[in-house]
């Protein structure tokens, strides 16, 4: 990595991105922290800051492309590259989510912010990860979205409830991480997946089992993979989660 790396974690005012914000500053990396409520935004930078990292904010609502484009923008003029972007901010969507009564509507919204949000910001700052001499985009994803542990028939195989908005969210971008990965070989940036486990946060009702900072160390060690790290994998943190 670069003496002075740089990283914009997207949805990082709370929970699981939150907790990355802080691995990457622990580091002693310049980390934008990359959310859409400006309130809650500011005082997550002021609470990273007094707990000695260097973090800066980043308004960005990643449904929106000019303010994606802004985002990239305000990197740029502040430190002119980006080593690390990692792809956080996401939604479960609403209830329900059996197949048979959901509204159509709710998974757009979903894939718009899971999906789309995802693409939308990793080009907008494609440029400036191109001028990094390590560069490495991690796309926080899950294990509900593992087509092998949703058909299994062991319980060991199985994951989550029936959600056709959140579950194929999940994994439509798996499938847009192995097409970065794709166009984006012989280069030298690296992109992954990443699984952090089911973690207590608002978009579960805080029903998990593992906490935000557990669920975020999986995407630290992806946005510091060495330079002949794996590109186009999916991992969790026991090794690589099954497509």
């Amino acid at each position: 990595m670069s003496e002075r790396t740089v990283a914009l974690v997207t949805g990082a005012n709370k929970g699981i991105g939150y907790e990355i914000a802080a691995g990457l500053g622990a580091l002693g990396w310049s980390v934008g922290v990359g959310a859409r409520d400006g309130r809650r935004r500011e005082v997550a930078v002021e609470r990273l800051r007094a707990a000695g990292a260097d973090v800066f904010g980043v308004p960005l609502d990643v449904t929106d492309d000019a303010s994606a484009t802004a985002a990239a923008r305000l990197i740029e003029e502040r430190a002119g590259h980006l080593d690390v972007l990692v792809n956080n901010a996401g939604i479960t969507g609403g209830l329900p989510q059996e197949p048979t009564r959901v509204d159509p509507a709710e998974i757009r919204t979903v894939v718009e912010t899971n999906v789309i949000g995802v693409i939308r910001v990793t080009n907008a700052v494609m440029p400036l990860l191109r001028r990094s001499t390590s560069p490495r985009i991690v796309n926080m994803s899950s294990s509900v979205g593992s087509l092998t542990r949703q058909s299994g028939t062991g319980g060991e195989q199985t994951t989550g409830p029936v959600a056709v908005a959140y579950a194929p969210s999940k994994t439509f971008l798996n499938a847009v991480t192995l097409q970065y990965a794709r166009e984006l070989s012989g280069t030298n940036i690296l992109i992954n997946a990443g699984c952090p486990g089911y973690v207590a946060t608002d978009l579960n009702g805080f029903r998990g089992v593992r906490t935000p900072e557990q669920g975020a160390a999986i995407a630290i060690k992806l946005a510091a993979l060495p330079d002949d790290g794996p590109t186009g994998a999916f991992f969790e943190d026991a090794g690589e989660v099954p497509w």
